[in-house]
């Protein structure tokens, strides 16, 4: 027989299992019916049913007789299921596609994982208008709850960080004016990831953004990882598992992430620093953590607000559509910011020359970046609110106090580990 990744449907646990998931992945088959476990990177889950909602040791899945796929805890309490109750189904697959399908008697889907993303994506598979991949919290808790997703709109594809409730475009990889009546989706094809706005299968998309062919199937999947990364690995039998495309590598590459520096850091050539004086790094060996203000802002005493200004610094932020403010300058800009107790800074970017500008006042500050004008070409300058002292003028990379010295770091590398138990 021949070793080869394949698709598998079962429980799933990640680190302690003290909890499971049920969920489709990929494993390692020798043959047809054999599952090899000498890789320590399989599996590789890829489509989960209750992220959000994990069951414990003795939970079963049962295919009921009224047509309802319904996983049960341990202590009876229904985890998930398929809501399909007295819908006709007759039978559960999974294809070769690693599409988990019920269907009818005349084979029709009634429900698929297909419809009802996570986190991945897989060879084959659409993201249809209206669905989302979403991001879990981290690396090793997989819950739904992650700042950062990935949706298809009548207008494109686009990638959002969370913010208080509101959602804040960081990429965008197609954008097109809608004009067709059929609804708008992306389809995971082997090369490339591509869009159909106006255009609908099999004619040729809209878009599309290359993905290394995949050199067997199903040796190859994409994730939106909490960190905001769409990444795509594929399985090489000498290696495992490896990373062979970033399809959100944007205009401004790794520090256009809205938290690759954390909140309030500044990312520059790779590195994080915090702004001077009135900040301070959450962890001093790991500067991509992010910073906190030394004096907490507070709303009881605004009359003490004021700002540190930083000089060619931009945000991601800077490409959404959406300026609180714009013909404006940077006066009015502060005043605004001032006068709205959640604002945490007053961004302001403008041309290249001196001249009326676009103003934004986020009430979350993320990761800012180095504005690299022969790249970007506009001028921007970020005025963070502090709290007590008078404002210090400084730009990156510009002088500071003598008893103070710039804290800088090597962004740490994203570390992925998967411990699997099963």
């Amino acid at each position: 027989g021949t070793f080869g990744p394949t698709y598998a449907c079962g429980f799933f646990c990640n680190g302690t299992c003290d909890s499971y998931l049920f969920a489709v992945f990929i494993v390692h088959a020798y043959d047809a019916s054999l599952i090899e476990y000498q890789h320590t990177e399989f599996p590789q889950v890829v489509w989960s049913a209750n992220r959000n909602n994990l069951v414990r040791i003795n939970a079963t899945l049962e295919l009921t007789s009224d047509g309802n796929l319904v996983l049960q805890d341990a202590d009876g309490a229904i985890a998930w299921s398929t809501n399909t109750s007295g819908k006709s189904v007759v039978g559960l697959n999974l294809t070769d596609m690693g599409n988990l399908v019920l269907f009818d008697k005349n084979n029709a889907a009634v429900w698929q994982s297909f419809d009802h993303p996570t986190d991945s994506l897989v060879p084959g598979q659409k993201l249809l208008e209206g669905k989302k991949l979403t991001a879990s919290v981290s690396t090793t808790n997989w819950t739904d709850g992650g700042l950062f997703s990935l949706s298809v709109s009548n207008k494109g594809l686009f990638a959002f960080i969370e913010s208080n409730n509101t959602s804040i475009r960081y990429y965008e990889l197609v954008k097109a004016t809608k004009t067709s009546k059929e609804p708008s989706h992306a389809r995971y094809l082997n090369g490339s990831l591509a869009f159909f706005i106006n255009s609908s299968e099999p004619r040729e998309p809209d878009g599309a953004v290359p993905v290394p062919p995949a050199s067997s199937s199903p040796g190859q999947y994409m994730r939106l990882w909490p960190d905001g990364h769409l990444r795509v690995y594929e399985w090489q039998a000498s290696i495992g598992w490896t990373q062979v495309a970033d399809l959100l590598e944007g205009y401004h590459g790794e520090c256009g992430y809205p938290m690759v520096c954390g909140k309030y850091g500044i990312c520059s050539q790779g590195q994080c620093s915090c702004p001077a004086t009135y900040f301070k790094l959450l962890n001093d060996r790991q500067p991509a953590l992010g910073c906190s203000p030394i004096t907490p802002l507070s709303c009881e005493a605004s009359q003490d607000h004021s700002f540190v200004e930083l000089n060619d610094v931009a945000y991601f932020a800077f490409s959404s559509p959406s300026s609180d403010l714009t013909n404006t300058d940077p006066e009015t800009c502060k005043q605004a910011c001032l006068k709205n107790c959640s604002c945490k800074a007053a961004l302001f970017l403008y041309g290249l020359n001196l001249s009326p500008g676009d103003c934004y006042l986020p009430s979350e500050l993320f990761s800012m970046m180095n504005n690299e004008k022969e790249r970007t070409h506009y001028n921007s300058t970020a005025y963070i609110k502090v709290q007590n002292f008078s404002m210090p003028r400084a730009s990156l990379g510009g002088k500071e106090t003598s008893h103070r010295k710039r804290i800088m770091g090597f962004i740490l590398g994203s570390f992925f580990g998967l411990l699997v138990l099963i």
